[in-house]
């Protein structure tokens, strides 16, 4: 008597199974990644955005200051900042404010100093009408430290100092963006163009 022992080839049921399993299982573990990664980017655009930003307000000071005069700073001595309270040329080693005339401005009146100030919930404000307007330059998710000031050196007339103005601008703070905190720190320092009158 002959049995014909002839093997069948391919796969069993078992076999298919435990290769599906694995290849779900590959397949989740690369969405996994391919979903944080596109989340880090989103979250290294928006940070990139913000510090963006963040240069652009230090660059617009800076470019005012240098050509600005007559600067007066505000220390946390002087609480509030009204238009009466602009006045003389005035040095400071630190301070929250920052007055000065434009290179457009009239000399002879208070009325159109520019005013850049850190608030106290840690956002800079500007105004370019003798401190009757103010518009937020920093966005909302920038929040600056109360570490942050202003110095001037040299503010007062020729006749005073022989320093020419020189303003040191320092940032301290961090960023909030996607349940990120992000901590920043920058400073710059400026000198008046114009030669000191």
């Amino acid at each position: 008597m002959k049995i014909n022992t002839k093997r069948q080839y391919g796969y069993t049921i078992i076999e298919t199974m435990i290769s599906v399993s694995l290849f779900l299982i590959i397949v989740t573990s690369g969405m996994g990644a391919l979903l944080n990664a596109n989340a880090l980017h989103r979250k290294s655009q928006d940070m990139r955005s913000i510090m963006d930003n963040l240069s652009f307000v230090l660059e617009d000071m800076s470019r005012s200051i240098r050509t600005g005069r007559n600067f007066q700073c505000f220390t946390s001595s002087e609480p509030t900042l009204t238009p009466a309270s602009l006045g003389a040329p005035q040095s400071c080693p630190g301070g929250w404010a920052l007055v000065f005339e434009s290179s457009a401005g009239d000399t002879s009146t208070y009325a159109d100093q520019w005013v850049y100030y850190i608030s106290t919930d840690g956002k800079i404000f500007k105004s370019t009408d003798g401190a009757n307007n103010f518009i937020q330059l920093t966005s909302n998710e920038i929040v600056i430290d109360s570490v942050s000031q202003f110095s001037v050196l040299g503010a007062p007339s020729i006749l005073t100092d022989r320093q020419q103005p020189f303003v040191t601008i320092k940032l301290v703070g961090k960023i909030t963006t996607r349940n990120v905190v992000t901590p920043f720190s920058l400073q710059t320092s400026v000198s008046q163009r114009l030669v000191d009158y």
